[in-house]
């Protein structure tokens, strides 16, 4: 990658105004899930919604990422129009979580719900694509990007900490609605990125990516050990509050675990290992936690257990970014954002809807199957690496500066 000093005045500039727009962004969608992650389940609780149909309906983002989401990353990227079609998720996306307020029948939550993951879970990969596209043009890093999703994660979780001791926790979705909100309102400073128009063969070679041994590896260990986290995202602030925590608390375990992510995407462009073994390494770190964490450990061991995220999801996360610049070329990369979105969406919705039926009966123990997934995730990753680095490409094509790869 070139140094700054290499880079024309001119690009580094548009690379400085992406980087900062890109930024702003990656705050706003992810100060959505900070506020989501942590008190979302609280607030169906609040509202009445039973552990069971809390499952359900937290599982509906996964499903649509296996459903609608690749149709919309690949339309999106069909048409070259990555930017407008966060414009339009994001204001959708509003609408969504505004309209769920006025709802309290958990059938007509989960169907409103299900309209709004439609069009919320398509904007992470959409932005991630869009990311890896500007990686690729400017000669950035992914993860000191991204980390500012994370830090976005981290004030949105104590924003939502102090408010759930001070108003009524019926009222936390309009929170999540406002930073939605946000969300829309800086979607309209990104920059147009996608790349001129290819000719009509290479539309023909992206159904490559899903014959590739070494492509489906990298998203069936990526999707194994994210959705690992099910029962965390799930269940976490349930337990947490019936162990008699308090929201701040609440909020602090959460962001332990964000801070901890945040400075493995700052170091990541330090990191020697391959991409591979990074995601290895993730793999086992997830299974060290979720067995810890089933044995329903007082509130100093949690914090420190907290720390793991860091690696579980950040290191997760850089690993597979990594291989997807290596092996995917530029021009299918937001498609393959979507295949990746859409085998998480299958592994968490799977485990969502699994660990709804567990914690109702078991409890803690729900987090045994998350180690389970853990490990078949490091073994897909390891049985995957050996045909990678035989492959310079997932689809047998060379990245060149007209695929933006």
């Amino acid at each position: 990658m070139p140094s700054e000093s290499q880079i024309p005045i001119r690009s580094q500039l548009e690379a400085r105004r992406f980087a900062i727009r890109l930024a702003l962004f990656y705050g706003a969608i992810f100060g959505v899930v900070g506020t989501y992650l942590p008190f979302f389940t609280v607030w169906l609780k609040a509202i009445g919604i039973d552990a069971w149909w809390i499952g359900v309906i937290v599982a509906a983002p996964s499903v649509t990422r296996f459903t609608i989401l690749p149709f919309v990353t690949a339309l999106a990227e069909r048409r070259q129009a990555l930017r407008g079609a966060l414009i339009v998720t994001a204001i959708v996306t509003v609408a969504g979580f505004a309209a769920l307020g006025t709802l309290r029948q958990p059938f007509a939550v989960f169907v409103v719900f299900v309209v709004t993951a439609c069009a919320w879970t398509p904007m992470v990969p959409l932005t991630d694509g869009y990311a890896l596209k500007g990686v690729a043009r400017y000669g950035l890093n992914y993860g000191p990007l991204r980390l500012w999703g994370s830090a976005a994660f981290v004030v949105g979780a104590l924003v939502c900490g102090l408010l759930v001791d001070v108003i009524a926790a019926e009222k936390l979705i309009f929170v999540i609605a406002g930073a939605a909100a946000l969300g829309a309102i800086t979607s309209f400073g990104l920059r147009p990125l996608d790349a001129p128009a290819r000719s009509s063969v290479a539309p023909q070679r992206t159904t490559a990516l899903l014959r590739s041994p070494g492509f489906l590896a990298i998203i069936v260990a990526a999707a194994l050990i994210q959705g690992s986290h099910a029962a965390y995202y799930t269940f976490a602030s349930i337990a947490w509050q019936g162990a008699g925590f308090g929201g701040m608390t609440i909020a602090a375990l959460w962001v332990l675990g964000v801070i901890a992510e945040i400075v493995v995407f700052a170091l990541s462009p330090r990191f020697a290992l391959s991409p591979a073994l990074l995601v290895v390494i993730g793999a086992l770190s997830a299974v060290a936690r979720w067995l810890i964490t089933a044995q329903d450990p007082p509130l100093a061991a949690l914090a420190v257990v907290q720390l793991l995220h860091g690696l579980t999801y950040g290191l997760t996360q850089v690993g597979t970014m990594g291989l997807l610049i290596r092996y995917v070329p530029g021009h299918v990369v937001a498609r393959a954002q979507g295949y990746l979105t859409a085998c998480t969406g299958i592994a968490m919705s799977g485990a969502a809807m699994l660990c709804g039926a567990i914690y109702a009966q078991q409890g803690q123990r729900v987090y045994y199957l998350m180690a389970a997934m853990a490990i078949v995730g490091a073994l897909v990753m390891l049985l995957g690496r050996r045909w990678l680095d035989a492959h310079p490409s997932v689809v047998d094509q060379p990245h060149n500066a007209g695929s933006g790869g």
